[in-house]
């Protein structure tokens, strides 16, 4: 995706009702959408943490005066559940109780909390237990279509549960043979169910991508949403759109080994 194109759609991702929105008006697939709100609302929500938390003792003094959580976080613009969590350190609602309550309203006895709990829930598409299985879900499902591809092609690998017991940095799938991709030899491919930005490139790349390059040499990441024209993996990487598999299917009948 040119990056122009990106920032625009990425801006205008603000509340919920503009993903449906945009997928009609720009006929957009709604799961990109989705995944880039996550992502925007996610940096938002970190970037601005400690300074809602400096807020907390007069967000708390609202609520005692009858104004629900939902309509804080709205006013604020920030994800419900996650200041259902900030305000709950500050009015004696413990984090281990307050998630117990969120994955089951109808445990929670103060009828005034239980209700605000679930509309919290229903209205926060991020951090809410729906939300967070979605996420979920998501990776999981490129993990599998990745394994599937490497499957088709009667690649042996280990995946990340396999590596677990003898590796403390795990990709996705460790080739037993590495292959060719885009002219690069390829150790590893690490599945991102994202949309690869800069922010999100350069965070995959610390915490993963360049430790995975010192493991197991050159590989790649492919992000099955996309990414921005233009962005440099780092060395040893090769980067790749979740386009290039069904691509490969139709020209490339299989890798090349080495």
């Amino acid at each position: 995706m040119k990056y122009e194109d990106y920032k625009e759609l990425y801006s205008q991702l603000k509340q919920p009702s503009d993903i449906d929105f945009l997928a009609k008006k720009l006929r957009i697939d709604r799961e990109l959408l989705l995944v880039l709100y996550t992502q925007r609302t996610v940096r938002d929500a970190t970037r601005r943490f400690y300074i809602v938390k400096k807020d907390m003792k007069k967000i708390a003094k609202e609520w005692h005066h009858g104004t629900s959580i939902a309509s804080i976080a709205k006013m604020i613009n920030f994800p419900p559940v996650l200041l259902g969590l900030m305000l709950g350190a500050e009015i004696g609602l413990p984090r281990k109780q307050f998630w117990k309550y969120v994955r089951n309203p109808e445990s929670c006895h103060d009828k005034r909390l239980r209700k605000e709990l679930q509309q919290m829930a229903d209205e926060d598409m991020i951090y809410s237990p729906k939300g967070s299985q979605v996420q979920t879900d998501r990776g999981v499902w490129g993990e599998k279509k990745l394994e599937n591809w490497l499957n088709r092609r009667e690649l042996k690998y280990r995946t990340e549960v396999q590596l677990r017991a003898t590796h403390t940095k795990t990709p996705d799938c460790l080739l037993d043979k590495p292959i060719q991709i885009n002219g690069k030899k390829v150790h590893w491919i690490e599945s991102k169910a994202s949309f690869g930005d800069d922010i999100e490139l350069r965070k995959n790349a610390r915490r993963q991508l360049k430790p995975y390059t010192d493991l197991f040499g050159t590989g790649a990441v492919v992000y099955w949403f996309g990414f921005v024209e233009g962005i440099e993996p780092p060395e040893g990487v090769v980067l790749l759109p979740g386009t290039y598999f069904d691509e490969c299917d139709r020209n490339e009948p299989i890798g090349k080994h080495y």
